[in-house]
């Protein structure tokens, strides 16, 4: 069976019809405005809607003014509740022919696929993408979906006969599910990461207790609630929210959760694993950020470079691990490069999410904003702001957190904007002379998520290749330097302090983390 991306914006394109893809996205804006407000949002325990009376009011980053709705805080007893109901639907659940499953999770991929673009208006309005950088959440949504359903289906359920000495034993390989799962996923993508994390989980028979980003509960609920829809049994997709420290201590302390999959922090990760130890061994799946540097050599072409360094590091305001923070440039292109760069950059339109011509949108909290003024401080310090640096409180914009994609030169190779991840419109240029030099710099990092290069020279090229310590990395990239990745085009996962697993989300080795393999030989 053969895996078509779904890429909906770029197919509209294709068809020359834009103008409906806006229309359908701005009549999508108008739709999901009215479920905001008042709404009361559940936890979800064994496919049980459950109200909580502690809630927190959930505001959009866009425009804070707009009030999403209030979400529930679940308690110590509910986080133990939702663990056992998963607990007792995995017997059930891991028995189920792995086909059964696979058409219960492909009629949620058509029916996220029929509410594309109110979900996608809803993920704008909750953590601040842009109308094209949140359509491209759903698709990949919907992508890890059916990716992984046609990976179950090619390796036949991860059953496999080994080669026999003798006739008469059957030697078989089968691979079979842990257990319950915790899936812990992050704000920047809520519903792909959501989706493909907890994907992985059930799809190879393991059942899961979910606890989204607290900036973005919404969309994840949105997706439980079409996969319960869909089929899902009760128990084996459970749904949680509210403080996030309480519910990773209860999980991690609790002998029932048999893996743990996470996306965030380096520092989190840690404890995640450190604490979970401490308990019992278990497996860890965890991309923890990247630090992530592109090098313009001599002989690059400048104006695809600058194309790909722009989107890498300014779209949906550097708010990626795969974010491109550092570029290293050779110091007889670097005046030339800087020039076009800072034209192009002064063409990014900062604006409302949900506007049509918005390409950079908000910060997605306070925390952030004020980080970006504590870095902005320490660049002018200590370097030299080429272009930005700026909070915008223009019109509407003093509502949101929005600030202006940030160049910055002249930085020490030790300073802390070259060094530590900042999940920032951010991006610092130092300048090269021999091809190594920058080459150790990029790997002179505690991440190794992505990298990028831009060079004609091919020996650059397979030197790159051969000694760039990342675990997705691309060569004259103009879509994007170090971004982007496709599911099945480029599996996602880092080296380093970026990741523990090695092997990448959207690939063909995924799945097999969730499981564990039973060597059956069987003699008639």
């Amino acid at each position: 069976m053969k895996f078509i991306n779904e890429l909906t914006y770029e197919n509209y394109i294709k068809r020359n019809q834009e103008h409906v893809f806006h229309n359908k996205f701005d009549i999508a804006v108008e739709s999901i405005k009215k479920e905001f407000n008042n709404n009361d949002y559940p936890i979800i325990i064994n496919n049980e809607k459950i109200y909580t009376k502690d809630k927190y009011k959930h505001l959009s980053p866009v425009d804070r003014r707009i009030k999403l709705g209030y979400v529930s805080k679940i308690s110590d007893q509910l986080i133990n509740k939702a663990i056992e109901s998963s607990y007792h639907a995995f017997k059930d659940w891991s028995k189920l022919d792995y086909k059964k499953r696979i058409l219960i999770l492909k009629k949620a991929a058509n029916t996220i696929r029929s509410n594309k673009f109110h979900l996608a208006a809803l993920l704008t309005f909750e953590n601040g993408k842009n109308r094209y950088e949140s359509i491209a959440d759903i698709d990949e949504a919907i992508d890890f979906i059916n990716y992984y359903c046609i990976d179950m289906l090619n390796n036949k359920g991860y059953v496999t006969k080994h080669n026999i000495l003798e006739k008469k034993p059957e030697n078989i390989s089968v691979m079979k599910p842990y257990g319950v799962w915790a899936i812990i996923s992050p704000f920047n993508f809520p519903a792909a990461i959501f989706v493909g994390m907890n994907i992985g989980a059930i799809i190879t028979g393991n059942t899961a207790v979910a606890k989204p980003a607290s900036n973005t509960p919404l969309i994840g609920y949105k997706i439980v609630e079409i996969m319960i829809e869909s089929g899902l049994p009760p128990g084996v997709l459970n749904y949680i929210t509210g403080d996030g420290a309480k519910i990773g201590k209860i999980i991690i302390n609790n002998d029932k959760i048999s893996g743990i999959v996470f996306t965030g922090s380096k520092d989190v990760g840690y404890i995640l694993y450190k604490n979970s130890a401490n308990i019992k061994p278990r497996p860890i799946i965890a991309e923890l950020g990247g630090k992530n540097p592109t090098i313009v050599t001599k002989t690059a072409d400048l104006d695809k470079a600058v194309e790909g360094v722009i989107r890498s590091a300014f779209s949906y305001a550097g708010q990626k691990c795969s974010a491109c923070s550092r570029v290293y440039v050779h110091k007889k292109v670097k005046k030339e490069f800087i020039e076009k760069l800072i034209s192009n950059v002064k063409k990014i339109n900062v604006e409302n999410s949900d506007k049509r011509n918005c390409d950079l949108g908000p910060l997605i909290n306070s925390n952030s904003f004020q980080n970006f003024k504590k870095y902005v401080n320490i660049a002018s310090k200590e370097g030299k702001i080429l272009y930005g640096g700026k909070v915008i409180e223009e019109g509407n914009l003093k509502y949101g957190y929005y600030v202006s994609p940030t160049i910055v030169n002249g930085l020490p190779f030790d300073n802390i904007l070259l060094q530590k991840e900042l999940f920032l419109p951010f991006l610092c240029i130092k300048e090269f002379n021999q091809f190594f030099e920058a080459l150790d710099q990029c790997n002179n990092s505690e991440y190794g998520l992505t990298a990028g290069i831009y060079t004609k020279d091919k020996k650059e090229i397979n030197d790159f290749l051969n000694n760039i310590e990342s675990g997705v990395v691309y060569v004259n990239r103009p879509k994007s330097s170090t971004t982007g990745a496709l599911v099945g085009n480029q599996s996602f996962g880092g080296w380093k302090n970026s990741g523990f697993s090695g092997k990448g989300t959207g690939g063909k080795y995924y799945l097999t983390q969730f499981m564990r393999e039973q060597s059956q030989t069987i003699v008639e």
